[in-house]
């Protein structure tokens, strides 16, 4: 308990799309003395930012963790792209902007989250954009982040025959996918403004960095906390930093390593590398789940330019009902200019999906915060998923043989090839070849009971430690049928907004599930 008056001194670990919006909201409150702590570089004017990171043209993974995933059966481990800088990834994305469907939030409060359902969070994805195309109860167009499409007369030719021929394949085309119930192929909203791209490092944090102190180039070892109550963080230099609150925004793979390296999480995988078991909470660590994603790569003509990837389509396999949300993802990349094909050049049609039933986990290789932890994001290990991936493989080459994107080939397909087309054939390809779409989310997942896999309650707060929090995209209990980085930002908004309420009533310690 503080007592009336007293300044509280809150640290925030990790300035990515979680942290710099936490930062920025707790700081707006006087009482709070916020210290926002990052382990990459920080660029605190956009007149310094890299030239990547300004670019939202495409993705860029120069500023990166270098995490890679642990392989099955011998497969050399995939890459794991994960921002190293303030911003995180919402600075070096592709730019997707899309909610969550109403059932994935609706499904978080029917899991025993109450205050996690669609009708509970809309007003806060209202909040969040300033919506340049559409307008009405769904939409808002006051908000920090500016959210526009690329009308489909303006797209470049490639991605425009790809959206004409899922529409001759028989998709319905759309103008918004983010508005509650949409299937189909259109374009793509984006945050983006003026060809920048808008991380939350330029929509949140630039306006609060006269409130707070940002620690850039500053990795956090493990949290400090004696008797079941947080002390600060302690970096990986050795000395502290002294806080009443820590927030945890360190992302689904760095959030679940700290706390292992502080002694909260599965009791025997902690006493194997020799720490101490503060708190026993199984869930840390588990249940990490990710979009699984896969290219079809074809020939293209050199030389062309545009944004990367301005349009979407949205399916459902046949492993999916028509009540529930599409499970699959497919969408053109390019093209690029590439030596390595035959060509001169790359164009890609993407299968991510959206529903996958593999779960994965997160452990430390060792105790020393500069080494990678053991990822492990059980790709395809269901056989479902599998299935449903070889149907959006197959559905991503009926589009590409179709006019009039099939009459703007100038070659065959060069991956797999058409050499590789029975099913086991492209099932042991897609093994071989499946990497992440970059949504990983799960390992510090809310809920009600930690014996059931619960590490923080529906306020983020973790179970069993006083004034420790979790506000970033570990602690979304299920994946959202869509790209993940606007559902990070709601979580954030959300639970900072829950923290800055608590705070100002002198902090009760953790608040009840």
């Amino acid at each position: 308990m503080f007592g009336a008056g007293q300044l509280m001194d809150v640290v925030v670990v990790g300035a990515g799309t979680a942290g710099c919006v936490v930062a920025a909201r707790l700081s707006a409150a006087a009482r709070h003395h916020v210290t926002l702590v990052e382990a990459g570089p920080d660029h605190p004017t956009p007149a310094e930012l890299p030239v990547d990171v300004v670019d939202a043209s495409r993705p860029t993974v120069d500023h990166d963790w270098g995490f890679t995933a642990e392989g099955d059966d011998g497969r050399p481990g995939t890459a794991l792209p994960r921002a190293r800088l303030v911003g995180g990834c919402s600075a070096t994305n592709a730019v997707f902007f899309l909610r969550g469907w109403p059932a994935d939030y609706d499904a978080w409060a029917a899991a025993g989250n109450p205050g996690w359902s669609y009708h509970d969070v809309l007003p806060i994805l209202r909040g969040i954009e300033a919506d340049a195309d559409f307008g009405g109860p769904e939409h808002g167009g006051d908000g920090p982040v500016p959210v526009s499409r690329i009308a489909i007369e303006d797209l470049p030719p490639w991605p425009r025959d790809f959206h004409e021929a899922a529409v001759a394949c028989g998709h319905r085309a759309v103008t918004d996918h983010n508005a509650p119930g949409t299937v189909g192929m259109g374009p793509l909203p984006r945050n983006v403004r003026g060809g920048t791209r808008m991380s939350t490092a330029l929509t949140h944090l630039a306006p609060a960095r006269g409130r707070l102190d940002v620690r850039a180039d500053t990795t956090v070892d493990r949290i400090v906390h004696r008797g079941g109550q947080v002390r600060g963080v302690r970096l990986l230099e050795g000395d502290e930093v002294a806080a009443d609150v820590v927030v945890l925004c360190a992302g689904t793979y760095g959030t679940p390593s700290v706390l292992l390296r502080s002694g909260i999480g599965p009791r025997a995988d902690l006493e194997e590398l020799g720490l101490r078991c503060a708190v026993a909470l199984p869930g840390v660590g588990a249940n990490l789940v990710d979009h699984p994603l896969v290219a079809l790569d074809l020939p293209a003509t050199p030389g062309q330019t545009g944004p990367a990837f301005p349009v979407l389509l949205s399916l459902r396999s046949t492993a999916a009902s028509a009540e529930t949300p599409p499970d699959l993802h497919l969408f053109p990349a390019g093209p690029f200019d590439d030596p390595g094909s035959r060509s001169g050049a790359t164009f890609a049609i993407l299968t991510g999906l959206l529903a996958p039933r593999s779960r994965g986990r997160v452990r430390l290789r060792s105790t020393d915060p500069e080494d990678p932890p053991r990822i492990d994001p059980a790709h395809l290990r269901e056989p479902e998923d599998l299935v449903r991936m070889l149907a959006g493989l197959r559905e991503a080459r009926r589009i590409a043989s179709t006019p009039p994107l099939a009459d703007r080939l100038p070659g065959p397909e060069i991956h797999p090839g058409p050499a590789v087309d029975d099913d086991d054939a492209l099932a042991g390809w897609l093994r071989r070849n499946v990497g992440s779409y970059h949504h990983p989310v799960g390992t510090c997942a809310m809920g009600r009971d930690p014996a059931s896999g619960a590490v923080v309650d529906r306020h983020g707060a973790v179970h069993g430690l006083e004034n420790l929090y979790v506000a970033d995209a570990s602690v979304m209990p299920t994946i959202p049928s869509a790209n993940t980085n606007l559902t990070t930002v709601v979580i954030a908004e959300r639970l900072a907004g829950h923290l800055v309420d608590h705070l100002e009533e002198d902090l009760p310690g953790r608040s009840a599930p």
